[in-house]
């Protein structure tokens, strides 16, 4: 019998250099054109889905616009994988991986940073979200035995000095108030850590499709009856915009961005990747200024240039 192929998940992204893995020895040793495409697709989605999320929250509650999203975008790519013959069947032993996975990248990750965005403006929380890497490199020294070498110190103390760089701006009263947001931002970055060290050591072996379906659906559910039963949100209280930025997190969020990802990730080496990442809080701060007036500072920008460069040091680690 074949062996099942090995392919990256949503939590795989955030550590892209330090995999090795069937689909990585397979890229192209020049950079394929469709794959530059589809990595500037994802990343431009996933960067425009910060302020809008931010936007969909003044409107519904965190808890159910995400859940719901979730829920409704995971049909979406179940119906895609149907469509392409994508099975989506799951063997008994996955099972266990395919959960634990959905509760530390899914469902962690969408209730932290859900909440998170209600102290934060959207390109601060972008900003903290993706120091994930540098705790990724981090958790790997112990749970994994990789070496923790002079670039991951180095991205980790950059990693400190963006965070520093937020938090230290505004005078202390603004400060405290954003505390319950940093922590929740942080508390999300480092879960997704968790979740990459865990897939490295058992991967799911299983079709990206597949995987992103299921991974979604099960850490979607409980946040979306979460938030039907705490929150009681009210369909009539979405103005025509905030449907419009909703349907914006169902296709472009959870199903164009992963289905290009994925199409990007079997083109690209690794690194060509993770650096494209770099897209991602780059345009989130970029627009959350523009559309939603939050502000860009000097603090904001400084802490910008240090997230870039972590993953940078990440991508060479």
């Amino acid at each position: 019998m074949g062996r099942r192929p090995k392919t990256f998940t949503h939590s795989e992204f955030a550590e892209m250099p330090s995999m090795t893995t069937a689909l990585e020895q397979r890229a192209a040793s020049r950079v394929a054109p469709i794959g530059l495409l589809f990595l500037v697709t994802a990343s431009v989605g996933w960067g425009l889905n910060w302020p809008v999320m931010k936007f969909v929250f003044s409107e519904w509650p965190p808890l159910s616009a995400r859940g719901w999203a979730g829920v409704i975008g995971a049909a979406a790519l179940a119906l895609y994988a149907v469509a392409t013959g994508v099975s989506l069947k799951v063997p008994a032993d996955q099972w266990p991986r395919l959960i634990i996975s959905a509760i530390l990248n899914v469902a962690l990750w969408v209730a932290v940073m859900s909440y998170a965005l209600l102290w934060l403006p959207a390109s601060e929380a972008v900003v903290i979200a993706y120091t994930m890497p540098v705790w990724t490199a981090l958790l790997a020294w112990p749970l994994l035995g990789e070496r923790l070498t002079l670039l991951r110190v180095t991205a980790l103390v950059m990693a400190f000095a963006g965070l520093a760089s937020l938090f230290g701006a505004g005078g202390m009263s603004a400060n405290m108030a954003k505390l319950p947001g940093v922590l929740l931002a942080l508390t999300g970055s480092v879960g997704f850590a968790v979740g990459t060290i865990f897939l490295k050591r058992y991967p799911i072996q299983l079709p990206g499709a597949t995987s992103a379906t299921w991974q979604i659906a099960i850490g979607s559910v409980p946040i979306a009856l979460a938030g039907t039963l705490l929150e009681h949100p009210h369909i009539a209280a979405l103005s025509s915009a905030g449907w419009f930025a909703l349907g914006y997190m169902i296709l472009v969020g959870h199903c164009i961005a992963y289905v290009t990802w994925f199409g990007a990730v079997e083109r690209l080496p690794a690194s060509v990747a993770a650096i494209g990442t770099m897209l991602v809080p780059v345009i989130g701060v970029v627009v959350s200024a523009i559309a939603l007036h939050e502000p860009l500072g000097l603090s904001q920008i400084a802490a910008l240039v240090f997230t870039v460069a972590v993953v940078a040091l990440a991508a060479r680690s």
